[in-house]
């Protein structure tokens, strides 16, 4: 087996901006004697001869070290896709809209690269959620996410009769237009569009968010990370509220299952959904605190291995207990930057407001599509 490191590029190929900053990073990463990869069907965009082509499976990132994504949250989550079973670090540089997932800008490119090949970055585990979908009691579909898995209505027209539940007791029947259960990660995305808390990326929970619930106790809802979530799809005849007169069609309205936006399985009536902690985590590559105290929250990656530690000059040394603390610091900053929460009038020291101003710097970047 070759001890050559490999790096895997994802990108949104759609975007001339992204084809020219993947071609940078490819050329970058060839110069520093790393191996690179690229997927089959982006290869003829990307024009780069000497990357090795891999089939879009998890095939494409086994033994790499790294994904690198040259995107918006919606390649990065596509990335994901073949690097979790890997065990591969993800890194994006954010040509999205928002890029909560990403971690730099394309103004940043060539540090971005020199900090990969010098291995100065941490790696945060990001929680995902196992997924399972039964008929009749048996299994018809296993799948996972990171940001949610959403439980929707098939029809436009009708409204989703289903009942929710939380470790095997029933919660609320609810008419409404889905479920969203989310990962702290997925708090910012859907659940947060549907009503949901912002919950920081170091807090083990899961999220139960109603979408447009017709019932006065739906609130959006975090339990334990070691809790079971359902929900059913009501089956035969049925219409919302219970008791309620049926409408022309004189059947129930099946669902649709979506995780990460990506992964679509249909439910008909009587489908059920089990959520939970997922077994295998996503790693997410961080450059921002890398190298300083506290800097990730529970290890960095060196030649594709999460280690208990930081790397700084290919070292591995040991996190301080407030590390968790200063990886809630910065995901505060990557908060009030990407949303523009106003802060004028926040009095506190002096080195904080520095750091704000710096991470609010950083932020502004492009826009365009994931």
């Amino acid at each position: 087996m070759s001890s050559q490191r490999a790096v895997l590029l994802v990108a949104h190929t759609g975007r001339p901006a992204a084809v020219q900053s993947a071609r940078l990073v490819l050329d970058r990463l060839t110069a520093a004697g790393l191996a690179v990869r690229v997927l089959a069907s982006e290869a003829p965009d990307l024009r780069f001869p000497v990357a090795r082509e891999m089939p879009v499976s998890a095939e494409a990132a086994a033994g790499a070290e790294m994904v690198i994504v040259i995107g918006g949250d919606g390649t990065l989550l596509r990335a994901a896709e073949l690097a979790r079973p890997a065990g591969a670090a993800v890194l994006g540089v954010n040509l999205g809209h928002v890029g909560f997932l990403a971690e730099a800008d394309p103004e940043d490119l060539s540090e971005t690269v020199d900090r990969v090949v010098a291995r100065r970055y941490a790696v945060e585990r990001r929680m995902t959620i196992d997924v399972t979908v039964r008929q009749n009691g048996c299994v018809t579909a296993e799948t996972w996410a990171l940001n949610e898995a959403t439980v929707e209505k098939a029809a436009r027209e009708r409204m989703l009769d289903m009942v929710t539940e939380v470790d095997g007791r029933p919660l609320s029947r609810w008419g409404c237009d889905g479920v969203v259960f989310a990962t702290p990660t997925g708090s910012t995305a859907y659940a947060f569009s549907a009503g949901g808390p912002v919950v920081w990326p170091e807090v083990e929970a899961l999220l139960l968010v109603p979408i447009s619930a017709h019932a006065l106790f739906a609130g959006p809802m975090v339990v334990s990370p070691r809790s079971v979530l359902a929900a059913e799809v009501i089956g035969g005849p049925s219409a919302w509220p219970p008791g309620a007169a049926m409408d022309g069609h004189g059947e129930a309205s099946g669902a649709v299952l979506w995780c990460d936006g990506r992964r679509k399985v249909d439910l008909p009536p009587g489908a059920r959904v089990e959520v939970r902690r997922g077994v295998r985590p996503v790693l997410l590559a961080r450059l921002r605190g890398a190298g300083q105290v506290g800097a990730a929250e529970d290890g960095t990656v060196q030649d594709g291995t999460v280690q208990d530690g930081t790397v700084q000059d290919g070292t591995v040394q040991d996190y301080p207990a407030q590390g968790g603390t200063e990886t809630g610091a910065l995901f505060t900053d990557r908060l009030v930057a990407k949303f523009g929460l106003p802060v004028k009038g926040w009095r506190g020291q002096a080195d904080a407001r520095r750091a704000v101003a710096a991470a609010g710097q950083r932020e502004e970047g492009p826009s365009g599509d994931a």
